[in-house]
């Protein structure tokens, strides 16, 4: 099993962590400090919150403003639209603000938001009939 870290450059840490938290991703002590946290989505997926200062040692070149320009779109996938809504109205209860529309497709589902700091985020539903053969 392969798991996927999501490295987010964040410019209030603790704000970042509130955020998450009430997304209901859980934090992991073991691989956060006063300039990272590790939020666990499940098993495999985890959201690590980076300071930006934290963050540039990771890239060359520039950190970008997701606040300013869109680089990446961050999509989970849900059990059903009520899951989709349900996210949705938690991270804008945390400070997260609404992004596009919301789409419905009938056989798709999804919503978007972006966090405090603009990372975008998007959940979808996909009706299971519609993705078999």
């Amino acid at each position: 099993m392969r798991t996927i870290f999501v490295n987010l450059p964040v410019t209030d840490l603790e704000r970042a962590k509130a955020f998450y938290a009430a997304l209901g991703f859980e934090n992991n002590a073991q691989f956060s400090d006063e300039t990272a946290a590790a939020m666990v989505v499940e098993e495999n997926v985890w959201v690590m919150l980076l300071t930006r200062e934290k963050f540039a040692g990771f890239v060359t070149g520039q950190v970008g403003d997701p606040a300013q320009a869109t680089s990446v779109i961050n999509a989970l996938s849900a059990d059903d639209r009520a899951e989709v809504d349900d996210l949705l109205a938690r991270a804008l209860a945390a400070g997260g603000k609404p992004w596009r529309p919301t789409d419905d497709l009938g056989f798709m589902y999804s919503t978007s938001f972006t966090d405090p700091d603009g990372n975008v985020w998007e959940t979808v539903w996909m009706d299971p009939a519609a993705t078999q053969g």
